[in-house]
């Protein structure tokens, strides 16, 4: 089978390249290639469902200009084809003496960010956002919003198969790519596709499919799981809206945090523990294989070495509700053991270098015939169409 470009992953960041890709140049001919038998079922589909604003990314960085433009691409795109979304503005809170300096530098980097409309809060003024908060002092980001990205998603395919003629392949796994002079073969189980430029967008596993034309790759993927818990329907009052506390810039995640979902419910968590499995969204998730691979990486072992205080903790907090629940109480004291109950749960996809560095930027890598996309964490869901029209440019480029 004959393509000018062969998307691997059907992701939200996949769907928004093929969407952007046909946009920009209506005549191509693309293929985009699912595994699973749906669209957007693993890190589109089980992620918190927030529109970012871009208060924590560093200045001038791809996540913060991706973030802003996205967050706007993101609204319009909503606007026209009827998403519902909400962006009902989030509460950071410093609930400890030190966490304040930290508090003051997202406000400067939210400001550097063109979030001009944030706004500074006074312990006494946070209960007039959140009832039932505490805390010694806060920010309020009136553009952070709550979506359905799986919502999104299919939205995306509908325009990119029905409106322009795109192609989508489910249950296509890759096994293998080869190369030639002038073109790329992508092998699946549903037969081969040959095209002049692959756009790798696999999330969990786009290092492997990386790593199947580029054999000295620097960076490996380790997956981290995120496990949910949510407020019982009779205590869902004590948050209104988005809650979350200063995070560790040392650490890239943002601590446990509050979150109403656009369906309805309040999210809480998650935290973030080692998965043992690339696609292990349970505790009891493991595959040897992918286990050992991640423990072979020099790079993640000096995360363990760096981290595994932070890491005990993450894992102590997924074992012991009593341990959730505290950290949940500083920022809404009246949470009791008794108003949370197990949600559901997520797994990252999150780059590690050689040298032990969790990547906290996204990454793009190039070669002749491939554009892999090897770090899309959160906000890449908010971000998803500017990412989109990113690599759209970058293979538009080539035929040009």
């Amino acid at each position: 089978m004959k393509y000018d470009i062969t998307i691997i992953g059907g992701g939200i960041v996949g769907l928004a390249t093929a969407l952007k890709l046909k946009e920009t140049k209506p005549d191509l001919k693309i293929a985009l290639l699912e595994k699973e038998n749906k669209l957007a079922q693993h890190q589109t589909g089980n992620n918190s469902g927030v529109i970012h604003a871009g208060v924590y990314y560093k200045p001038g960085s791809l996540k913060a200009l991706n973030c802003r433009e996205g967050y706007r691409q993101l609204i319009d795109f909503c606007d026209k084809e009827g998403i519902k979304y909400d962006l009902c503005g989030k509460l950071i809170v410093a609930t400890r003496e030190e966490e304040l300096p930290r508090l003051e530098n997202l406000w400067e980097r939210g400001q550097q960010n063109g979030l001009t409309e944030m706004k500074k809060i006074v312990d006494g003024q946070i209960k007039e956002y959140e009832p039932h908060a505490t805390g010694l002092a806060a920010l309020f980001v009136p553009y952070t919003g709550i979506i359905d990205y799986s919502e999104v998603s299919q939205k995306y395919a509908e325009i990119f198969t029905q409106r322009y003629g795109g192609e989508i392949y489910l249950n296509t796994k890759v096994s293998d790519i080869e190369l030639n002079r002038t073109e790329a073969t992508v092998i699946s189980e549903k037969g081969h596709f040959s095209s002049k430029v692959i756009i790798n967008t696999a999330g969990l596993y786009s290092d492997k499919i990386a790593s199947l034309v580029q054999k000295k790759l620097n960076v490996r993927i380790i997956p981290f799981r995120g496990e949910y818990a949510e407020l019982t329907e009779e205590k869902s009052y004590l948050v209104k809206n988005l809650i979350y506390p200063v995070p560790d810039p040392g650490f890239p995640f943002l601590g446990v945090h509050f979150t109403r979902m656009i369906n309805g419910g309040i999210e809480a968590g998650p935290n973030a523990v080692w998965a043992f499995k690339r696609e292990g969204y349970k505790k009891s998730s493991f595959r040897p294989g992918e286990f050992w691979e991640a423990m072979a990486w020099p790079g993640f072992r000096k995360v363990m070495r760096q981290y595994w205080k932070i890491g005990l903790g993450e894992y102590y907090r997924s074992y012991n509700k009593k341990a959730l629940v505290k950290a949940l109480q500083r920022l809404v004291p009246d949470v009791q053991e008794k108003d949370i109950k197990s949600g559901g749960a997520g797994v990252r996809a999150q780059a590690c270098d050689r040298n032990g560095g969790l990547i906290d930027d996204f990454l793009f890598v190039e070669d002749q015939f491939t554009l892999n996309v090897l770090n899309a964490p959160s906000p890449a869901a908010t971000a998803s169409l500017s990412i989109g029209e990113t690599i759209a440019k970058k293979a538009v480029a080539r035929f040009n």
